[in-house]
């Protein structure tokens, strides 16, 4: 690609911002500069060869191009938001005037709760490794751990052996922006995790030089945040009932079981990380069993058993 020395110098300052200011992961860092490379492609096309030449009309016409595209609107806003965050920065550095895309309407999300499973569900889930095997019990102690303690997977596979403690059933969970948190993993968890690490760790190390890390693959290696999806989906094609789940559907679990279990909203975003409450509070639905049981115990008319009922006298 062909970038201006004046967008190539603006960009290394800005991926230096993320690191460094705002301690963004690795990953984080990639997204960024992803959806930025794909506007200085569309910059170059327009022959703008500085930000700052970028106009409103610039970025209309920018996410015009991306839903002409077919990107989906979480998509589409996540790009324009990357966009907003490095025009902020250039702003504050002094390199232009205005943020174009300050004014730039973020498309209307779609609505969409998170998918969840029943317990029922996640027994059937959880029974599919053959746990005799190394990798059987590595693959339970991933499901064990993502729905005890609604750890993200990038959370997951950085944990090292010392970060987890199976007597005190607790572990020291590195989050975004490097946060730290200690989150509980329950005593089904560490049930598999002292059988993971008399057992299942060493095998699959097999004499090799000891990394640290928790989770490792056939060869010993660390275990990675793409591969832990591989093993999920493959568990996935093995479900007789054909359940849609992700790695990520273990948090969006943790948090509606443990909201629907008694759990202040509060306990919960501190559990799974979150900044502000209000990205919690969208595990505040709760199934559809959950509601009938409310109706049925607490609506006097409900049933005729109902505790709620009142008599006429």
């Amino acid at each position: 690609m062909d970038i201006s020395q004046q967008i190539s110098a603006d960009l290394a300052m800005f991926t230096r911002y993320l690191r460094v200011e705002k301690n963004a992961s690795p990953h984080t860092v990639k997204q960024y500069m992803a959806d930025i490379s794909e506007f200085v492609s569309f910059m170059e096309q327009h022959q703008i060869s500085v930000f700052a030449a970028v106009s409103y009309l610039h970025g209309r016409s920018f996410l015009a191009h991306l839903a002409g595209r077919g990107l989906s609107r979480r998509s589409v806003a996540r790009k324009l938001s990357s966009l907003r965050s490095l025009y902020r920065f250039l702003l504050r550095e002094g390199q232009l005037e205005q943020n174009p895309f300050q004014l730039v309407s973020t498309p209307k999300m779609e609505k969409k709760l998170p998918s969840f499973l029943y317990p029922q569900e996640v027994q059937e889930f959880f029974d599919l490794p053959d746990t005799s095997t190394p990798l059987g019990i590595r693959d339970r102690l991933i499901f064990e751990l993502l729905y005890a303690s609604g750890m993200r997977v990038s959370e997951l596979v950085t944990l090292s052996v010392d970060d987890i403690n199976p007597s005190m059933g607790v572990a020291l969970v590195y989050g975004k922006g490097a946060k730290e948190r200690y989150v509980p993993v329950g005593s089904y968890a560490c049930d598999v995790l002292r059988q993971y690490l008399e057992y299942g760790r060493e095998k699959l190390l097999a004499g090799r030089v000891d990394h640290g890390n928790l989770l490792v693959n056939y060869r010993g290696e660390p275990l990675s945040d793409r591969s832990v999806r591989r093993i999920v989906d493959k568990y996935v094609d093995m479900c007789a009932s054909h359940l849609r789940v992700s790695p990520h559907t273990f948090r969006h679990t943790f948090a509606t079981h443990m909201l629907n279990g008694g759990a202040d909203l509060r306990t919960v975003q501190e559990l799974l990380g979150h900044v502000n409450v209000s990205t919690t509070q969208v595990y505040t639905h709760v199934t559809k069993e959950r509601l009938r049981h409310v109706y049925d115990t607490a609506h006097p008319r409900a049933n005729p058993n109902s505790t709620g009922s009142a008599k006429r006298t």
